[in-house]
This record gives C-alpha cells, sequence and structure tokens, in this order.
C-alpha cells in the first residue's frame, strides 16, 4: 500500500489537487478584460508586493543585526522562496470572494490570482533555481 501511495503522490499533488482548487473556486477561463483594474491590481501585488515585503524586512532585519541569512542562503535564493509566496491561491480567493459583492469584480479578482499564482511560481522556481546552479560552481 505503502508504495502505491507514493506512485500516486505526483498525479494527486500536481493533477487531481490543482484541478479541484480550479473546480472549487468556480474559475471561468474568458479573456474578458472588464474590471481589468482589479485583476492587475491582485496581480502585481503577489508578483511584486508580496517579495517586496519579505525582502524589504529581511533586509532590515539583517542590517540591524536582528537576524542574519543562513550559510547556505544568500539573497538571490531568499528572492526566489519571497516570490513563491506570490502563490497564495486559496486565501486569496476567500478574501476575493468577501470584500467583492459584484460576480463581475469577483471573476475579474479570480482571473488576477490565477495568473499572479501562476507568475510569482514560475520566477519564484526560476529565481531558485539559479541560485542553485551559480551556488553550484564552486
Amino acid at each position: 500500500i505503502l508504495r502505491l501511495e507514493h506512485a500516486l503522490h505526483n498525479f494527486s499533488a500536481f493533477v487531481v489537487m490543482p484541478l479541484f482548487a480550479f473546480a472549487n473556486a468556480g474559475v471561468k477561463f474568458d479573456l474578458s478584460l472588464q474590471h481589468g483594474e482589479v485583476g492587475f491590481g491582485i496581480l502585481t501585488g503577489l508578483l511584486l508586493g508580496k517579495p517586496l515585503g519579505i525582502m524589504m524586512f529581511a533586509l532590515i532585519a539583517v542590517k540591524t543585526g536582528v537576524a542574519r541569512l543562513p550559510d547556505s542562503v544568500n539573497w538571490r535564493s531568499l528572492l526566489g522562496c519571497a516570490c513563491l509566496a506570490g502563490i497564495g491561491f486559496t486565501m486569496s480567493l476567500f478574501v476575493a470572494m468577501l470584500a467583492f459583492e459584484d460576480p463581475v469584480l469577483v471573476d475579474a479578482a479570480k482571473r488576477g490570482i490565477i495568473v499572479g499564482s501562476l507568475l510569482a511560481g514560475i520566477a519564484g522556481a526560476a529565481l531558485l533555481k539559479m541560485g542553485r546552479s551559480s551556488s553550484d560552481v564552486n
């Protein structure tokens, strides 16, 4: 049974769970730009705002001596992890549904959340890969 569980893990984690999340969120895939400013604002917050806030407070903590970076962590890898914080899919959808009463605004927010989370994940993965490959060249 344990072997079967391990064999199904990737399929479950990377196919079933994302499909369940999209179906549960009621996301419509259309290219409507109606209320695009809402979606763009959310996208910008997930892609730029979260990493900027994390990096700013990490820099303040390091510069003031409250904290220090671990030996195996550089600023690029920290930025990669900070970008991954922009994958706030579930909580972002929940807050958007509470914040907006108009279904058109909720749909615009959902589009911004999906695109922002996707781009944040790609940016984080790329930065972590670059950080790992540049530190492996010793």
